[in-house]
């Protein structure tokens, strides 16, 4: 039963899109760091077909043999999100080269590194969703590493849109405007019902960005 993959699955937003895509009657597979986070994260989805894996999404071999389990597992998915980022305060300067790296590593490199993987496939079975979660709008001084990476990713999705496209893949991110918590302007349940808007939006009517 192909269904959700969400790479960097934790609290929050992670587990959010999680529940929305289970309760259409899909499969979850779940990739994070650790496999306290993924036992929580699968606790969350009593009665759900879930399969965890833990790898680390910096980790190129780690991730790709994680996404392997998964389509072994489910088939290929019908929708992958890549939800893992470096959230922390920092402002040009404030950080050595190496420790940018580290957040791109993240932030935007294992976004590629997940389509790179799992994209080609949903091309030749002609049908697919990939959505990154996205962020700032607007780049923030006091999040330029975040600002950077948020960026990155909005620019793969138009590279993927470009290369993919047309052969029915819909790639797209979901921006995320402000501090996520329950019960907020930044609900993590109101912000997984727009991952799910994305993946049934008939072809004719795709948008690739979703601000929220």
């Amino acid at each position: 039963m192909a269904g959700v993959v969400i790479v960097g699955v934790g609290p929050g937003i992670g587990v959010a899109v999680a529940k929305r895509f289970v309760r259409e009657g899909m499969s979850a597979g779940l990739i994070a760091r650790s496999e306290q986070t993924l036992k929580a994260a699968a606790d969350a989805l009593p009665g759900a077909e879930v399969f965890t894996v833990t790898a680390d999404s910096t980790d190129e071999v780690g991730l790709r043999a994680a996404l392997d389990r998964v389509a072994e597992e489910y088939g290929v998915p019908d929708v992958v999100v890549y939800n893992a980022a470096i959230i922390q305060p920092d402002a040009v300067g404030d950080l050595t080269a190496r420790e940018h790296l580290d957040a791109w590593a993240v932030n935007v490199v294992g976004a590629i590194t997940t389509a790179a993987h799992v994209v080609p496939a949903m091309a030749e079975r002609g049908s697919g969703t990939f959505i990154i979660t996205g962020g700032m709008p607007e780049p923030k001084l006091d999040y330029a590493s975040l600002s950077l990476g948020k960026a990155g990713v909005r620019t793969l999705v138009t590279l993927l849109d470009q290369q993919y496209g047309a052969s029915g893949v819909h790639a797209a991110t979901v921006t995320v405007a402000g501090g996520v918590a329950p019960g907020g302007a930044w609900d993590p349940d109101g912000i997984a019902e727009q991952y799910w808007r994305l993946h049934i939006q008939p072809r004719a009517e795709w948008t690739h960005e979703v601000l929220h």
